[in-house]
C-alpha cells in the first residue's frame, strides 16, 4: 500500500487536489477536517486548559485562538504539543481501515508535511503548487485574511522551492481544474505502474 503525503503552502489549491484524489477512487485522510473534529471533541478541554477563554458552547473558538496566537507566538508548540498526537492516532486508524480494506495506495493530506516531520512516514511526497502571485491572490481573498495574517502564516511553512526540491511529484494548480485532475491522474497511474514493475 502506497502511502502518499500531499502538502503545499497556504494557497497552493492543496484542499482542491485531495478532492481530485478521492474523486479518483484514493482514500484521502485530511488533517485539517481532522483538526476540525477534533475541535468539536476530544481536543476542547486540553485547548481551554493551554489557552483559557479559547473555547466556547463546548467547541475551540478558531478565531479567538488565532487572536491568542497572534498575540503569543510562542503558542504554537503548546498547541502543537496537545493537537498532533491527537491527529497522529486518527491517522493511524484510517491507515488500518484502508489497509483492512485492501487499498492500493491513500493520500494523508497533511499541510505540514516536511515543517513536523511526517515526510518519514510516507511513502511518496506530492506538491501542490502554483506562481506566488496566484496564491496571494488566493489567500487574500479569504474572509477575515489580512497581509499580516498571511505573512504570518508563511513564516511558520517551509518555502515552497524547498518543497518543490523534495518532492516525487508536483502538482501546479495554476491552470484550470481539469488541468490539475490529469496531472492527478497521471500521478496515480505512474505510481500503479511501478508498483506493478516492483511485484
Amino acid at each position: 500500500m502506497i502511502r502518499i503525503g500531499l502538502t503545499g503552502s497556504i494557497g497552493m489549491g492543496k484542499s482542491t487536489s485531495a478532492k481530485l484524489f478521492a474523486e479518483a477512487g484514493i482514500p484521502v485522510n485530511d488533517s485539517d477536517a481532522v483538526v476540525h473534529d477534533l475541535y468539536s471533541g476530544e481536543a476542547v478541554p486540553l485547548v481551554e486548559a493551554a489557552f483559557p477563554g479559547a473555547t466556547s458552547d463546548g467547541k475551540v473558538d478558531r478565531q479567538e485562538l488565532s487572536r491568542k496566537l497572534a498575540d503569543d507566538p510562542s503558542g504554537f508548540k503548546r498547541l502543537e504539543a496537545i493537537i498532533h498526537p491527537l491527529v497522529r492516532e486518527r491517522e493511524r486508524e484510517f491507515l488500518e481501515r484502508q489497509r483492512q480494506a485492501g487499498a492500493d495506495m491513500l493520500v494523508l493530506d497533511i499541510p505540514l508535511l516536511f515543517e513536523t516531520g511526517a515526510d518519514k512516514r510516507v511513502d511518496k511526497i506530492v506538491v501542490v503548487s502554483c506562481d506566488p502571485q496566484i496564491q496571494r491572490e488566493r489567500v487574500l481573498a479569504r474572509p477575515g485574511m489580512t497581509e499580516e495574517k498571511f505573512n504570518m502564516i508563511l513564516s511558520r511553512q517551509t518555502p515552497d522551492a524547498q518543497k518543490r526540491a523534495r518532492a516525487d511529484y508536483v502538482i501546479d494548480t495554476g491552470g484550470s481544474i481539469d488541468e490539475a485532475r490529469k496531472q492527478v491522474r497521471e500521478i496515480i497511474a505512474d505510481l500503479r505502474r511501478k508498483q506493478q514493475i516492483e511485484k
